[in-house]
């Protein structure tokens, strides 16, 4: 699966709040937006606002590409419920998101390498890819041999990081569970983002 390469800390800058959880915050020392002197811009066209949720809820979720945000809300589409809801359900189950939210993770590009790199295990088993659909009741859990790597041991015991009610932790065991399906008012998002107004953006852009 292809990696998400480009500068991240101009993402942050342009959204103006630091995104991607990194520990050097990208807004610390050049707080205007990414350009020359980080000059103002022009309003916004109904087509950039769209656009611009959109790539807001990407980057939410660790820059995923145009093609996996599309089959996803072809998904959630396809059962004529609450899509919105459905959409952002499938983007939080997938199992880098989880072994962010647990905190087995700093930032949601580490919960991806650490996928990536064979280091997360799904009910025992070893699972290395970033995008396997997490259902309640599954248990996810770091390899016996990873769990003295520093950066999950300190990023495990970050209490500054809460942890969303539909996820458990075994904090000494480095593992967790998906208790249940979150709700759309439940999934701590970095910044706000106008989900239904993406899924109508989506539906008509072809």
């Amino acid at each position: 699966m292809a990696r998400y390469r480009d500068a991240k800390n101009r993402i942050a800058r342009r959204l103006g709040v630091n995104i991607f959880g990194r520990a050097k915050n990208p807004l610390v020392h050049k707080s205007h937006p990414p350009g020359m002197h980080g000059a103002k811009r022009k309003k916004k066209s109904d087509y950039g606002v769209q656009l611009e949720e959109k790539q807001k809820l990407k980057a939410a979720f660790g820059m995923i590409s145009e093609a996996q945000l599309r089959r996803y809300f072809t998904q959630a589409a396809r059962r004529h419920q609450n899509t919105p809801e459905l959409l952002m359900q499938r983007l939080e189950c997938r199992l880098d998101t989880i072994v962010y939210r647990l905190r087995l993770a700093p930032t949601i590009f580490a919960a991806q390498q650490l996928v990536s790199h064979g280091h997360v295990q799904v009910n025992g088993k070893r699972v290395n890819i970033r995008s396997f659909e997490v259902r309640p009741g599954m248990v996810i859990s770091i390899r016996e041999k990873s769990k003295a790597c520093k950066l999950i041991s300190e990023s495990v015991k970050n209490a500054n990081r809460s942890l969303p009610e539909y996820l458990e932790l075994n904090e000494g065991d480095c593992s967790g569970k998906l208790l249940s399906l979150p709700s759309l008012g439940s999934i701590p998002l970095p910044l706000e983002i106008d989900v239904p107004m993406v899924c109508d953006f989506i539906a008509h852009s072809g």
